[in-house]
């Protein structure tokens, strides 16, 4: 089976980042006569040139191709005339239009990173943030009120659907897992503000209700303040977190940084029936153009995306080549080779394209 792949290259360091991880997955052997990337236009420089930050064709092939890659979005002061920025339109009307209500961001310490928290190595830093992507604050996102200039409000959604499916999610992804590096336990902890918020509380009481049909996992349970603590502290307690759309956007940011920063930060945003692939990291245009952005993310996003459409369509060549790429990433890390600037070392955008590219054929 061919699938094709609908790559949208967008603002900045995208096109960069995005154009070295099309080149790895045609590097893997028997890989690229399966995937058929076309390329379609959306973001900020887009909507800068003709004044449609997403074509509705760009969305049209996006919700029939069988994924979804993308390089980043957004640029400084290219907005709406509210002020809300054009190129993160892209992402945004896709989770909603295509109900992308699972956000998987992993959190891992690959050999060759050193992390800023100095007493843990690769290896001891390995868990999962859920994060729900269809409801929560960002759910206001053009709906909100300015009166007079005076008084600005937006509105928290949550319902039970909602809260039922991300949380079923991630006790399914739990049982997938090992478990937590700390003690072997296959945990699902839930991040909120359920002490002050009936938002968070009525979050919570759904969560409970499905915790209970799954024994074998335990629960734990943390406000986000104490999470922002907890990332810090003990990273290894944590197998799978599951939190609210703003919290998980703002968690998994703090998480990121411990294992490399934003560069080393794949996402994959997946619903029932689509799946959505980019690194977590902005466009980073003070950079666009010198060739020292670094892909590893956006590379990692392409491999959770291999292994989503894998499994969704029983194609174990496709999961084995998620393997591949992941392990060739882990490889030219360790190396130090593959280190780019903000790792501290010194390999390009373009360097690390290739030196992927030949591990996964080695």
């Amino acid at each position: 089976m061919q699938y094709t792949i609908a790559v949208v290259h967008g603002d900045g360091i995208g096109p960069e980042v995005c154009s070295a991880t099309v080149a790895v997955l045609r590097a893997v052997p028997g890989l690229a006569s399966k995937l058929d990337f076309r390329e379609y236009p959306a973001g900020a420089d887009h909507y800068r040139r003709t004044g449609d930050a997403f074509p509705d064709a760009t969305f049209e092939a996006c919700k029939a191709a069988h994924a979804i890659l993308h390089g980043a979005a957004g640029l400084p002061g290219v907005t709406y005339p509210d002020g809300t920025e054009t190129g993160i339109d892209f992402g945004l009307q896709l989770r909603f239009r295509l109900d992308l209500y699972a956000n998987l961001r992993p959190i891992k310490l690959y050999p060759g990173i050193v992390s800023p928290l100095r007493h843990f190595s690769p290896g001891q830093i390995d868990y999962v943030i859920l994060r729900e992507n269809t409801e929560g604050l960002y759910a206001a996102r053009d709906g909100g009120t300015v009166l007079r200039g005076e008084v600005a409000s937006d509105t928290m959604l949550i319902t039970r659907k909602g809260v039922e499916r991300i949380t079923r999610a991630a006790f399914e992804l739990a049982r997938r897992r090992n478990g937590a590096l700390r003690d072997g336990k296959r945990r699902v902890t839930l991040c909120d503000k359920a002490n002050v918020l009936r938002s968070y509380a009525f979050f919570r009481k759904v969560f409970n209700e499905v915790a209970a049909s799954y024994p074998d996992i335990e629960t734990d349970y943390a406000y986000v303040d104490a999470m922002t603590v907890h990332l810090v502290e003990r990273p290894d307690f944590y197998d799978v977190i599951v939190t609210e759309n703003m919290f998980g956007d703002i968690i998994s940011d703090l998480a990121a940084a411990t294992v490399g920063g934003m560069g080393m930060s794949p996402s994959g945003e997946t619903g029932d029936h689509h799946g959505f692939f980019q690194a977590s990291h902005g466009s980073a245009p003070t950079i666009a153009g010198k060739n020292v952005a670094n892909p590893h993310g956006t590379i990692l996003s392409a491999a959770l995306m291999l292994r989503w459409l894998g499994e969704r369509h029983a194609d174990r060549p496709l999961t084995e080549a998620a393997d591949i790429v992941e392990r060739a990433v882990a490889q030219v890390l360790a190396s130090g080779a593959g280190l780019t600037r903000d790792l501290g070392g010194s390999a390009s955008t373009s360097d690390v394209a290739r030196l992927v590219s030949h591990q996964v054929q080695a």
